[in-house]
């Protein structure tokens, strides 16, 4: 689970060799520098004849966002006003942006890439709409997608208790002490400075299958119903922790402010990315914990998302498309598997190479057990029919069995990011991928050649609650997201982007402490 991978990794990675081409002994497993500490940073690498653009990325630890030229120099700057790790601009028209933000307090909900807040800043820094969506019953986290109507689908976690759960057919040794936390998709319609109306939405917990329990109304067989999500996947809970443990964890930095002794592995879904297709109005969404994509109809009435009838698909909010783990509907086992822990899903545009496929940051990909895992970059072509359904095939499984075009290090070694981290089709064929432990970003050609390459070397100055330094180690330089922006986007119209002067300040890793001397 996702919160024991942070925990195990954040402990064991800070002990892995920074010099990732040091010679190892034969016989001895290789390392590598995932967060990609005291090696190079910024531009390492430019080719003739590049698509002129821009890169758009927030800051980690910071409420700022930076637009890069391809001389990796600053050219804007937008001020939010929250700090965050897992903030996500989209780039409007007008030249403002919309992104997520941490909101300083929220409560209960404990798990990574929570936000809370949504931000609308203009070109010239005026906070246009500033909205929190963080209390006790439901959390803004991770992703938005703002709709050509400026409307904001959002993914939300939605508290549930594990009497709930427990009534809806989940395990009892699969139930979060405190409950799961489940998900929801949420329209936001802008009001004024700090409101919005939900003009639509969606609950994974109307969609759910259970082959436990025949006495309860959602009993059934998943492998006849993948329309559906078996609410028993997932691992058992592991017994609940000592409040002793609880708190060395907190000593140390690897429990959240809203850790309890109940509620670790309470993020039984995590979407991590949502992505929506105005032509076919639907919804891409990513769920790493089921290693899947999945895709829903947005056509519906919010009533009709509730039920399994209803929009263009005539299947309401069940889901339409799921591909990556077969297992999870019980059809094929392990070895059909084509997921790992994947982030970010998003429909290839049209006018763009490959329009209509999907693109996906596949980050652990399993490379034998002598060998590390790696990361890879797929495009997959959705079986999608003339209905705007997809083919459902006759093992029951959805296809596609092979990949259109897919990006791994020649070494594998040196591609890998086991968390965060994104990848999109540009207008010129190439695609632009975002290593985000390391904030490394990177063009690719469909060859696999890199002709670019710029690695995040800022970091802001955002501080706890209580006013301590947030802690730089690990993710001293990790970037949720970037993207790359053509030239001729409307918010550039009519601007003079020059590099600014003084250029921001790069941030410098303090030296480690000094050793304590032995008594």
């Amino acid at each position: 689970m996702k919160k024991l991978f942070y925990y195990v990794a954040s402990i064991l990675l800070l002990g892995i060799a920074l010099n990732c081409s040091e010679e190892k002994p034969e016989g001895e497993k290789p390392d590598r520098n995932m967060f990609g500490h005291n090696i190079p940073r910024g531009l390492t690498k430019t080719t003739e004849g590049l698509s002129p653009g821009y890169v758009l990325l927030s800051v980690p630890n910071s409420g700022s966002t930076y637009l890069l030229n391809r001389k990796g120099e600053v050219v804007h700057i937008w001020k939010g006003s929250y700090g965050s790790f897992s903030s996500n601009p989209y780039l409007m028209d007008d030249g403002s942006i919309f992104l997520t933000e941490d909101d300083p307090d929220y409560p209960v909900f404990d798990a990574g890439g929570n936000n809370g807040r949504l931000e609308k800043i203009s070109w010239d820094g005026k906070i246009l709409w500033d909205f929190e969506y963080a209390d006790e019953q439901q959390l803004l986290h991770h992703d938005i997608a703002v709709k050509p109507n400026g409307n904001i689908l959002a993914i939300a976690y939605e508290a549930m208790s594990y009497d709930e759960a427990l009534a809806l057919g989940r395990a009892p040794h699969l139930i979060p002490h405190s409950g799961p936390y489940m998900e929801k998709i949420i329209e936001l319609k802008p009001d004024g400075l700090h409101g919005a109306n939900i003009v639509w939405e969606w609950h994974i917990k109307d969609h759910l299958i259970q082959d436990l329990d025949e006495t309860k109304p959602n009993f059934g067989n998943p492998a006849d119903h993948p329309e559906l999500l078996s609410f028993n996947t997932g691992d058992s809970i592991p017994p609940v922790i000592s409040q002793d443990s609880l708190e060395t964890l907190k000593s140390i930095d690897r429990a959240g402010p809203n850790t309890t002794r109940f509620n670790a592995w309470s993020d039984i879904y995590h979407f991590n990315a949502i992505n929506y297709n105005p032509a076919l109005q639907q919804i891409a969404i990513s769920s790493p914990e089921l290693s899947e994509i999945i895709i829903i109809d947005h056509s519906t009435t919010t009533e009709e998302a509730a039920s399994h009838e209803g929009g263009r698909s005539g299947m309401g909010g069940d889901l339409l498309y799921r591909w990556g783990n077969p297992e999870n509907y019980h059809h094929g086992d392990s070895t059909n598997r084509r997921l790992w822990y994947q982030h970010d899903v998003r429909w290839i545009e049209a006018g763009k190479p490959g329009a209509g496929n999907l693109t996906i940051y596949n980050n652990n990909v399993p490379n034998g057990p002598d060998t590390l895992d790696y990361s890879s970059v797929y495009e997959i072509k959705p079986p999608l029919t003339a209905a705007g359904t997809y083919e459902l095939r006759t093992d029951g499984s959805y296809g596609p069995d092979a990949l259109e075009w897919n990006y791994v290090a020649p070494d594998t070694l040196s591609f890998y990011g086991s968390f965060i981290s994104s990848a999109h089709r540009m207008e010129n064929g190439n695609t632009f991928i975002n290593e985000g432990p390391k904030g490394r970003f990177f063009e690719v050609t469909p060859e696999n050649d890199i002709v670019w390459e710029f690695l995040n070397p800022y970091r802001g100055e955002a501080r706890d609650l209580n006013g301590d330094p947030v802690r730089h180690m690990p993710w001293t330089y990790s970037t949720f997201r970037s993207t790359f922006v053509p030239e001729d986007h409307p918010a550039f119209a009519g601007k003079e982007l020059k590099p600014l002067d003084p250029q921001p300040a790069v941030y410098k890793m303090p030296p480690p402490p000094p050793e304590k001397k032995k008594e």
